[in-house]
């Protein structure tokens, strides 16, 4: 067993002793928020972690990653590497007592970076995150009409016809992609602010702010509605989907690998990330949270009830939505093939009901022995049931395509709108308390904001300054920058940052100093699979996952899909290359947050090499702790 432990000098005197936990734990009674029990703690976790991405993002991955294929590295790294970090999270923030930025600091002065890493996630996720809480609010406000303005196409201006791009592709898709983005060809094309959705915007942020100011301590008793009621319309949903015509096309689809995926370091990546993600790890919050639990709550316990119940959600999701991507696909292929059969049939002026699905080829065959010149002139339609499973809706367009197609075939539509999206607003203002929290206590904790200054101004500056920001989500080609966040910013800096945390506490805080904090406040040692993830297998997978990506990834073009009308292949996915400037964009999104690390270290260590050596032992400031709704305790 790995036993190294860098040297740590000052580390006793930086963190209270086993045997001053039960008094410090007594004297902050009064002046630190506690939870008011078990259940609204674990409901607040578990509301934290399972958010919009269990709804789109996981789904996607999927469908990107051939379906059950991302299934399996999934659920292998969220053994291997999700519930060991998520265990240590829980942890070190009950054992220390402080949220992200000051357990760092307590553990190390130079690993005061890896708070600030967490808080620039925080900020970029918390960016885009609220703009999806936009379109939510955006799709309720249309929820209202009946029937719903996505359940059929609109007039073209002469109000002879259809719209032809709507037409073309569905409904839904077009309110989404016309209606709601009216989204440009290419992310270049920024093209102006759609009013409709800065006005959505406005109120999301306006909403957003007037709850960080009351704080989350009065959230904390919605947490009994918010994280319960997900699954009742998931099951809803499920239920309905499950009597749609090929539903469990895509079920299957779901479940049955692509192993040739396995192969894709991409997907592993991916997985990891997602697996933190999913988690909310690495972004603080959970350190803060676990923070006011008892010293001796059983830690180990919640962090395997939290990832059964988040890794079940994940899997549950995707069943759903697959039941409704297997529909979707049907009748496209169902569509696909009536105008095949429709094109033999004029071809050959043959009588309608003659060509049917079950005789095509066997009629093709006959058409082309026949005639072959006539039979040669004819364009057939390439009509394949697996490349409609696996065409990828891109990420929020699961939740506002293929839901609201389901819905649209329910009775009393609208009921099911309001619900459906009530449900996705819920999941995501609860997530972006955790986000906004995550970037407004490390600010008061490194103390750049003057003390003086009311909680609530901070909280509206950073809530403008995000707003602000925002403005770019706005635009023509605001859908093509969201993707392009959420790519990376949810991807690489997360796996940097949860491997910073692991190395810290396994050879910086020293794992045997751990292992006996953990006997302390449970009761036990961690046993055999805890020792090995924490010291090796954890922080070796994620080393590997990130040298595979950075050597597939170096060389290889950064591709995205746009929704062109132009498109010959239309209304499928066009592939295309982002323009050579969003490498930077790239970088300054996934780079900044992990050079955050090592720049804080090295600048840390330059500061105390040019210190006289009387001034080098406050390496580390009056311990200060966050409360739940962000007030700075010192």
């Amino acid at each position: 067993m790995v036993r190294l432990v860098l040297p740590n000098p000052g580390l006793e005197n930086r963190i209270p002793s086993l045997s001053e936990l039960d008094v410090i734990e007594k004297e902050e009674a009064s002046s630190r928020p506690k939870w008011d029990n078990k259940a609204q703690y674990m409901l607040t976790c578990v509301g934290f972690c399972v958010g919009l991405g269990n709804v789109w993002r996981f789904p996607y991955l999927c469908q990107s990653h051939g379906g059950g294929a991302f299934m399996i590295p999934f659920l292998i790294l969220l053994v291997l590497e999700g519930v060991p970090l998520l265990y240590l999270e829980f942890a070190i923030g009950q054992r220390l007592r402080k949220g992200s930025v000051g357990v760092w600091s307590s553990i190390h002065p130079t690993l005061k970076g890896v708070g600030i890493a967490s808080m620039f996630v925080s900020f970029m996720v918390g960016l885009y995150y609220n703009t999806i809480i936009a379109w939510v609010m955006w799709y309720f406000f249309n929820s209202f009409q009946d029937p719903l303005p996505w359940s059929e196409c609109p007039l073209n201006d002469n109000r002879t016809g259809y719209v032809e791009e709507c037409t073309l592709s569905t409904p839904v898709d077009y309110f989404w992609y016309r209606e709601t983005l009216n989204i440009s060809d290419a992310i270049s094309n920024s093209g102006s602010v759609q009013w409709w959705v800065l006005l959505c915007l406005t109120c999301a942020w306006s909403v957003l702010y007037v709850c960080v100011i009351r704080g989350i301590e009065t959230t904390g008793k919605a947490v009994y509605i918010t994280s319960t009621l997900p699954y009742v319309v998931l099951t809803i949903f499920l239920i309905r989907g499950l009597t749609l015509k090929g539903a469990t096309n895509g079920i299957v689809f779901l479940f049955t690998p692509n192993v040739t995926e396995l192969a894709n370091p991409v997907t592993w990546l991916d997985a990891g990330a997602q697996v933190f993600y999913s988690f909310s790890l690495a972004f603080g919050g959970l350190i803060s949270f676990s923070s006011y639990n008892s010293v001796h709550n059983n830690c180990e316990m919640d962090a395997i009830i939290v990832s059964v119940i988040n890794g079940f959600t994940s899997v549950y999701a995707a069943t759903v939505v697959y039941s409704i991507i297997g529909f979707r696909a049907t009748e496209r292929f169902d569509d696909c093939f009536s105008k095949n059969i429709l094109t033999l049939i004029n071809g050959f002026d043959l009588p309608e009901g003659n060509v049917t699905q079950e005789n095509f080829v066997e009629m093709q065959q006959w058409c082309n022995a026949t005639d072959p010149i006539t039979f040669a002139k004819l364009k057939f339609q390439t009509c394949d049931m697996t490349s409609f499973l696996s065409e990828g809706v891109e990420g929020t367009g699961l939740a506002f395509i293929v839901f609201t197609e389901a819905i649209t075939k329910m009775p009393v539509s609208p009921l099911w709108a309001v619900l459906f999206f009530i449900m996705l607003f819920c999941l995501g203002l609860s997530s972006m308390f955790g986000n906004m929290e995550g970037v407004v206590v490390p600010l008061q904790d490194l103390k750049v904001i003057p003390k003086k200054w009311p909680k609530e101004v901070l909280t509206g500056l950073i809530c403008l300054g995000c707003y602000l920001l925002a403005f770019i989500f706005t635009l023509n080609s605001g859908q093509y920058w969201l993707s392009l966040l959420d790519n990376y910013a949810g991807s690489i800096p997360l796996l940097v940052i949860a491997f910073c945390e692991m190395f810290a506490v396994v050879y910086v805080y020293g794992v045997d100093r751990f292992n006996k904090d953990i006997e302390f406040m449970i009761g036990h040692k961690p046993n055999i699979f805890w020792q090995m993830t924490w010291r090796a297998v954890s922080p070796l997978l994620m080393l590997v996952i990130l040298l595979f990506f950075l050597v597939v990834q170096v060389n290889q073009k950064l591709m995205y899909s746009v929704w062109d009308p132009a498109y010959e292949e239309f209304p499928k996915s066009h592939k295309i290359s982002y323009p050579d400037w969003a490498y930077g964009v790239v970088v300054v999104v996934a780079g900044v947050p992990c050079l955050t690390i090592p720049g804080f270290a090295i600048y840390k260590f330059l500061r105390n090499r040019c210190r006289k050596p009387e001034h080098q032992q406050g390496l580390v400031s009056a311990p200060s702790t966050a409360s739940v709704n962000g007030d700075l305790k010192c």
